[in-house]
């Protein structure tokens, strides 16, 4: 049987690639990718060339038999997601999961992760940490959920769009507007931000910009948190 790579990648700066994802992206007969143009900068800056395999969300489990054949003649594919680790709100699970069932071996190859990047610098204290990602754009639904996680004695992580994000922290607010959070914005690119504190005053100091730019990553704490 052969062996598929999940392969994390930078989420902004690119030196941040590991040694061993290089050399797995140079070994590899294919790529898979979620968007052939972002992979391909970052292929092209490491002067790799190789076989590419479209692998998005919209048509995972279609590229994944496409994945399989490939594996079933023993080549190895690698399969990175535009940004951090795949199956972290991006595609990859789908393939991960059908590759092993096809009986092929899937191996990580840990990477850059908004998510766990965000953990690192949130000084949170909560022991439990739920992820999740991104919540729905209609109000109702996402307010809805909001009340159900922040009932929870366990800290939240959240991604969220520049459109969004002050509609977010104003519906984290409307359930309490002391919660402490943590806010990256481009995290690792040339204007990285962190925002810490009361929801309540990060939402008054992004509300004040004209606008917002970049993708967000919330980090909430936990209801008993202090």
């Amino acid at each position: 049987m052969a062996t598929l790579y999940i392969i994390g990648t930078p989420i902004g700066n690119l030196g941040d690639i590991s040694f061993r994802a290089v050399e797995t992206l140079k070994t590899a007969d294919v790529v898979a990718c979620e968007d052939t143009r972002r992979t391909l900068k970052l292929l092209s800056h490491l002067g790799i060339r190789v076989k590419m395999l479209s692998c998005r969300a919209q048509n995972e489990e279609f590229a994944a038999s496409k994945v399989i054949a490939a594996l079933n003649q023993g080549q190895t594919v690698a399969y990175a997601s535009d940004a951090g680790t795949p199956a972290l709100s991006d595609p990859g699970a789908t393939l991960a999961r059908l590759a092993a069932k096809a009986g092929h071996t899937v191996i990580p190859i840990p990477g850059p992760s908004a998510f766990a990047a965000l953990l690192s610098v949130s000084g949170g204290r909560d022991k439990t940490i739920v992820f999740e990602g991104f919540l729905s754009p209609k109000a109702g639904r996402r307010k809805s959920r909001l009340r159900e996680l922040m009932a929870l004695d366990a800290a939240i992580v959240l991604y969220e769009s520049p459109f969004r994000i002050l509609k977010l922290l104003g519906d984290i607010a409307e359930i309490d507007d002391n919660r402490y959070i943590c806010i990256g914005r481009e995290m690792t690119k040339i204007h990285e931000e962190y925002l810490r504190g009361p929801v309540s005053e990060i939402l008054a100091d992004l509300a004040q910009k004209k606008e917002q730019i970049g993708e967000f990553s919330v980090f909430l704490s936990g209801k008993n948190s202090s």
